[in-house]
């Protein structure tokens, strides 16, 4: 049996990844995940790092911590659906990590990409889907909902990340599907199931 297909999608806060992680994974028939939380360990890893009250967090441990969540996904979830030949579509990635904690906490990227290259085994998506929306744009959705502990940054922090996910997209253009996150809903998920076919043929 062929090996399935890993698909994250990445993007900042409120710029609709989650929805159309649904709407791609229904359509593919995938196991459809998220990064931190995918798992039972992940759950409880995720209440931690995304807890407004904790306010002290270090940015080596909040890096560990999600470098633990994602050892264990991949372990548990990831690998195993995509030998089985089911797609795998997620919500986050690695890529976050080296966009969040290594561009807007400013942890060393080399000492993240070689710590969670061994956490992961190696085990990169297939196809990164970056929905790109103005950070302004962003800003003023977040102010519509209660935010958690990553939401509550400020804007400089999430002009570092949004710099950080264009830099790696703009380094590794066959991994990478930069998408316009501006599109009505419905008009964004014919634009991104055109994108995955032509990019994996599914």
């Amino acid at each position: 049996m062929s090996l399935g297909k890993y698909i994250a999608f990445e993007g900042l806060e409120g710029c609709g990844k989650s929805t159309h992680v649904k709407r791609l994974a229904t359509r593919l028939d995938a196991v459809m995940t998220r990064e931190p939380g995918g798992t039972v360990v992940g759950s409880m890893l995720r209440n931690i790092l995304i807890d407004p009250a904790n306010t002290n967090l270090s940015p080596r441990a909040e890096a560990l911590m999600m470098a633990a969540d994602r050892a264990h996904h991949i372990a548990e979830l990831v690998s195993p659906s995509l030998a089985a030949g089911r797609h795998v579509v997620s919500d986050r990635s690695v890529f976050s990590s080296l966009a969040y904690q290594g561009y807007g906490r400013q942890q060393d990227l080399a000492e993240l990409r070689r710590i969670n290259d061994w956490a992961i085994g190696g085990l990169w998506p297939e196809l990164v889907i970056y929905i790109e929306v103005p950070t302004t744009l962003l800003l003023e959705r977040l102010k519509k909902r209660e935010l958690d502990r990553f939401e509550r940054e400020d804007g400089e922090f999430f002009k570092r990340v949004a710099d950080g996910f264009s830099q790696m997209a703009a380094a590794d253009p066959n991994r990478w599907l930069i998408i316009d996150g501006t599109p009505a809903k419905d008009d964004l998920e014919k634009i991104i199931s055109a994108g995955v076919h032509e990019r994996l043929g599914i």
